[in-house]
């Protein structure tokens, strides 16, 4: 009788292991605010917010992790955190667990507090918490096990925070490289994301060289996206695993060329929270993945 397969501790230590659990928030109580250049821009336009669209596209959203066999779990709504729903910031997750951050926007500070209870309630070892500055999960790529990078543009990552979350992880034997982003894009994810085994999107426009030959050196194969499509979420992706990648109908460029690369494309419409934004990868935070170190 074949055995089974004892599931991998809580955290990650890649960003295209195969996803097993997911950490979302309902959009109960998000609405648009000038968290960004992309936010102000939206509420310049004078477009006006849905709660019904933001409602049926996050719905929809977790329908597509639970068809693809990822467990999803929802942090409580907090009415004080109307921004909540966009999980990626509020913690970290690396092979030993997860990272508390600690959010820069007044709207955004308290996120902590959820995402603490979440995990204790869960039984589920908290390895760290940022203390040194704001620290955001958006700003957290694991390009391959042992190897991140940590966007700083002081807007929202402070570079003393991002130094001290190197610090724990080159302790441990991680090559970290600090990447200072342009203020205005906030989040090192809005400019490159992870989509598979040394496969990146990245807005090569708007990175330093010195970071896309860093890619490269590395093995990793890029796929290049535009500034005007990095400005409306469109790097910003999901690897499910296995070459399944979560994007948005937004992001049309990255997914035919995902497509042309041969991999299986999920884009539901995620409008109501790209206006606001954040798009797909800042929608999760990935709990637990297959480990794809030996």
């Amino acid at each position: 009788m074949e055995a089974t397969r004892a599931e991998p501790a809580w955290g990650v230590d890649s960003e295209y292991g195969r996803l097993l659990d997911v950490l979302l928030c309902a959009p109960d109580h998000f609405h648009w605010l000038p968290a960004s250049a992309i936010a102000r821009a939206t509420l310049d336009r004078g477009l006006v917010f849905s709660p019904d669209d933001a409602r049926s596209q996050h719905a929809e959203m977790v329908a597509i992790y639970e068809e693809a066999g990822v467990r999803v779990h929802l942090l409580e709504p907090d009415p004080a955190l109307p921004y909540q729903v966009f999980a990626r910031d509020s913690s970290i997750n690396v092979p030993g667990g997860p990272i508390v951050t600690q959010c820069a926007q007044w709207w955004r500070r308290g996120e902590y507090a959820p995402v603490i209870r979440f995990y204790q309630e869960r039984g589920v070892p908290i390895k760290e918490m940022v203390t040194a500055g704001s620290f955001e999960g958006g700003d957290f790529m694991i390009v391959d096990p042992g190897v991140a990078a940590i966007g700083t543009g002081e807007e929202r990552t402070q570079e003393k925070a991002a130094r001290q979350v190197a610090g724990w992880l080159e302790a441990e034997g991680w090559e970290v490289r600090v990447e200072r982003i342009p203020a205005h894009f906030l989040h090192i994810d809005v400019l490159a994301a992870i989509l598979g085994e040394k496969l990146a999107a990245v807005c090569v426009e708007q990175v330093g060289t010195g970071f896309v030959r860093w890619l490269e050196e590395k093995g990793v194969e890029i796929v290049p996206v535009t500034l005007e499509a990095a400005l409306r979420l469109g790097v910003n992706g999901v690897c499910l695993g296995g070459d399944r990648v979560l994007s948005s109908a937004e992001s049309m460029d990255l997914n035919a060329r995902l497509r042309a690369l041969g991999l299986t494309v999920y884009d539901p419409e995620l409008s109501a929270f790209t206006l606001g934004g954040g798009g797909a990868h800042c929608l999760m935070q990935a709990i637990r993945r297959e480990r794809v170190a030996p």
